[in-house]
């Protein structure tokens, strides 16, 4: 996985071959960066389901202002420090399960932009959705970026509306806005 823009462009990431990960590829990263392109400089982001951190530090490189990064898995926790370490970013990592990361974040942050990238197996898509509204994470403008296998899954419709949609293959991205 390469950094596909900005000051970190061309870099490369560890983390491809995590076990029960599915990195964002850098055909449909790049799609999905310039559909929110003009929304990342100067942004708080949260990258939920960080996986090797690939989103959150694409939109560092994008001159986002702040990131905090946010996986249960150890090795994937472990490969996100190496990622920044490597670019020389000291951002806020957790080695969390999603629900005690939200209810922690939601007394400190509000984001602008979150990506949502969770296991497809499962409803970790809609109860991430549900708790990010109960707790007020995202900024009146603010955006969540959805990566999923199955649209109806992207639950919320009484808060949330879907600005964008596009299909690449397999996976499904979804920006959603209050």
């Amino acid at each position: 996985m390469k950094i596909i823009q900005g000051k970190y462009k061309g870099r490369t990431l560890k983390g491809f071959d995590i076990e029960g990960t599915r990195p964002t590829m850098d055909r449909v990263k790049e799609s999905l960066f310039a559909m929110i392109q003009n929304k990342v400089s100067g942004s708080t982001i949260l990258d939920l389901f960080s996986g090797s951190g690939n989103l959150g530090i694409e939109a560092l490189s994008m001159n986002a202002k702040e990131a905090i990064f946010v996986d249960k898995n150890k090795i994937c926790f472990k490969t996100i420090k190496e990622n920044l370490s490597m670019l020389n970013e000291e951002r806020e990592v957790l080695n969390l399960d999603y629900k005690e990361a939200l209810e922690y974040l939601k007394s400190k942050y509000k984001f602008d932009i979150i990506f949502l990238d969770p296991p497809y197996k499962g409803d970790l898509i809609e109860k991430s959705l549900d708790l990010i509204c109960e707790y007020n994470l995202l900024n009146d403008n603010g955006i969540i970026v959805c990566e999923t296998d199955d649209i109806k899954k992207i639950k919320n419709e009484e808060v949330l509306k879907e600005v964008k949609s596009r299909k690449y293959g397999e996976k499904i991205v979804v920006i959603l806005k209050k």
